[in-house]
């Protein structure tokens, strides 16, 4: 148009062909296959407005995949790259460590950090399910991490305290070995002094006296999984006989202290029973002298003796109502 003065009629039809014809050229995937012809191609003549809502359409169909990963990319990369550094801090926790099955743990968590990060570079939608992230995987990895790491926190904090953590251990092993002679002595005293009471023995912590030796052999050779274990399990135990050895103490103690409170309660009734007059009733002399002598020989037969103050109280409370009659 810009050679022409006044175009001519001919120029003016193609000038208006190709705007509003079918002047635009698309290459589209070929149906030839689905006709069964050979020689067709994918090729088609649309007008400029049909090429507009065409590439409307694509640009329409783009914006959303490039939006799905955008979001997968918004919602998985920080974290990925949080677990990435917390994984690589882990790693150099244990270095140097015989930390075999903790290494394994680790090495699994890197594993599937890489294979998770491989997606995310490649393959993003593969993250987007219902039209959202898919967050399953990386909360999978995240807690995976999450305990390798912590695992090798406490190894290396093993490492740099060995000596303390030992300390540790061998104060729950004596504190057991105090709460067992404690034991053994209430179960002797109430053996003693209570008749037919089948109390539990304390249980045995001299094992766990000699397994104390071991831990220095294995913090000399750097043997800080065996260690770790090790002590977990010495002071497991050792507050576990520990506790056992605390409730034989208190179940023989409160032996003890049934016969005592048998005999306050047994002065308490007598005084009771002189205030209304019974000091001359021969069956309450009798029953209380029988309470008496059961509660005041060793070993005590505490059921016979339960038996007699409870007589003996009832007697008196039966006197009682006597005197108010």
């Amino acid at each position: 148009m810009g050679r022409l003065r006044r175009s001519a009629e001919r120029e003016l039809a193609e000038i208006s062909s190709l705007l509003n014809g079918a002047s635009v050229q698309l290459s589209r995937p070929s149906p030839a296959l689905a006709r069964g012809d050979l020689t067709g191609t994918g090729n088609t003549q649309v007008t400029l407005a049909a090429a507009v809502t065409d590439m409307r359409r694509a640009f329409a169909a783009a914006t959303v995949v490039v939006t799905a990963a955008e979001a997968v990319w918004n919602e998985i990369a920080d974290p990925l790259q949080q677990i990435g550094e917390q994984l690589a801090a882990a790693r150099q926790q244990i270095a140097g460590m015989d930390g075999d099955a903790l290494g394994q743990a680790l090495t699994v968590a890197e594993t599937e950090h890489a294979q998770l990060r491989a997606v995310l570079n490649t393959d993003p939608l593969a993250l987007w399910l219902g039209g959202q992230v898919d967050t399953g995987r990386i909360r999978r990895v995240r807690e995976r991490a999450a305990t390798a790491a912590e695992a090798a926190g406490k190894l290396a904090a093993l490492r740099r305290d060995a000596n303390a953590r030992i300390a540790s251990a061998a104060a729950a092993v004596s504190a057991a070995a105090d709460a067992r002679q404690d034991a053994m002595a209430a179960r002797d005293r109430a053996a003693a002094k209570i008749a037919v009471i089948a109390l539990p023995v304390p249980p045995d912590v001299s094992g766990l006296t000699g397994r104390l030796a071991g831990l220095e052999a294995l913090t000399a050779a750097g043997r800080w999984t065996r260690l770790a274990s090790e002590l977990d399990l010495i002071e497991e135990q050792a507050a576990a006989a520990a506790g056992e050895c605390r409730e034989v103490e208190r179940r023989a103690t409160a032996l003890l202290g049934r016969r005592e409170e048998l005999r306050g309660l047994l002065d308490a009734y007598q005084a009771r029973a002189a205030r209304l007059g019974g000091a001359e009733d021969t069956d309450l002399d009798v029953r209380y002298a029988r309470a008496h002598e059961l509660l005041w020989t060793a070993p005590c037969d505490l059921s016979a003796a339960t038996a007699a103050v409870t007589g003996y109280q009832q007697a008196v409370l039966a006197l009682s109502g006597r005197g108010r009659r």
